[in-house]
């Protein structure tokens, strides 16, 4: 089964051809940094226009690089759902267009499962990561979400929240802290390259959720604390002190991330943690969540960073698992800007809402 994938839920337009044992064949994006980097982060509508602009072309030379005809693909699978309305929608109606005028089944897939399965994407001339056997906990961590999933299959029934920030998401702390310090978008690259010749206990700053045992992610006090310093202090007057506030920032993120993982592989006896989104093509998380399982007999797996920022590879191979089951969207395929995975109870039966 070969299966192309669309990716256009946020500012990354992307196609890709995959096959159900996960080999990519292909793997395209176009990025739209350039666009949204003088605004210091997305804005909404001029992704959709770049969306508008780059789709076909983009899904045209996926194929092409495949080596296929689109006639010799057995199925689409787009991103649907959660996202941004309008780039979401670019990729949906494009998708649907194909799937069409081609007469190839199409299914929906849900953007965060993409990520917890992208550990399974086989690059050919890249190394890849071990493989996890299931179940395992995931940490997703990205722009747009945070949060904590024991796995024990890839279809949405099987994946299971077990906390997600109750703020902003930890790729979205890390960007706005990088423009608070003047650094660009996107934050987290840039903040992770001067955090590694900056002292992390040089500034004091908030720890989030230090005293809490939950699972649950908060970084909006963190973001905060950050602000404070610059109040009081100015923005960094030399190289040195903005390397320390990146470190110690750093630092304090990456440990909130490593420690609620670790809590949820040993309260829910699973032996395995996968890291996934964005974030986890951070350095210094890869590196501590490593030493953190080594220390308590924990498996952890990090997929190669072209398979943990947004792409399309992954959204088509969780589209092989719908395919192989027989599902089909066709007539029926809608979008969503909400996820369609489970959100946390709290005690007391009330739900929060979801970031």
């Amino acid at each position: 089964m070969k299966v192309l994938g669309v990716e256009t839920s946020c500012d990354e337009t992307a196609a890709a051809v995959v096959t159900e044992q996960g080999v990519v064949l292909s793997d395209v994006v176009q990025s739209q940094i350039d666009v949204h980097a003088k605004y210091g982060g997305v804005v909404p509508e001029l992704a959709s226009r770049a969306h508008l602009t780059n789709v076909v072309p983009v899904i045209t030379e996926a194929v092409n690089r495949a080596e296929l005809r689109f006639d010799q693909l057995d199925g689409i699978a787009v991103t649907c759902r959660p996202g941004l309305a309008g780039a979401l929608l670019v990729g949906v109606q494009t998708a649907q267009a194909l799937a069409w005028s081609v007469g190839l089944p199409i299914v929906g897939v849900d953007h965060l499962i993409g990520h917890l399965l992208a550990v399974y994407l086989q690059h050919p001339g890249l190394e890849d990561s071990a493989k996890p056997e299931l179940p395992y906990i995931a940490l997703l961590a990205s722009g747009g979400h945070t949060a904590l999933y024991r796995v024990t299959g890839p279809q949405p029934e099987q994946i299971h929240e077990l906390g997600a920030t109750r703020d902003d998401a930890a790729g979205e702390a890390f960007d706005k802290v990088a423009k608070m310090l003047g650094l660009g978008y996107p934050g987290g690259p840039v903040i992770d390259r001067l955090a590694k010749e900056g002292d992390p206990d040089a500034i004091e700053l908030a720890r989030p959720m230090a005293r809490r045992d939950s699972l649950e992610f908060s970084f909006s006090g963190l973001k905060t604390s950050v602000a404070r310093h610059i109040k009081k202090h100015g923005l960094p007057g030399d190289d040195q002190h903005l390397r320390d506030i990146c470190a110690a920032f750093q630092r304090r993120a990456v440990d909130t991330l490593v420690r609620k993982a670790v809590r949820a592989s040993r309260v829910t006896e699973t032996p395995t943690i996968v890291l996934g989104g964005g974030v986890a093509a951070n350095g210094e998380l890869r590196t501590r969540c490593a030493a953190a399982g080594a220390k308590h007999g924990i498996r952890v797996i990090v997929p190669p960073f072209k398979s943990c920022t947004d792409n399309a590879a992954m959204i088509a191979y969780a589209g092989t698992k719908r395919l192989a089951l027989g599902h089909d969207d066709t007539g029926v395929l809608t979008m969503n800007t909400k996820t369609c995975l489970p959100r946390v109870t709290r005690k007391g039966g009330g739900r929060r809402a979801r970031p």
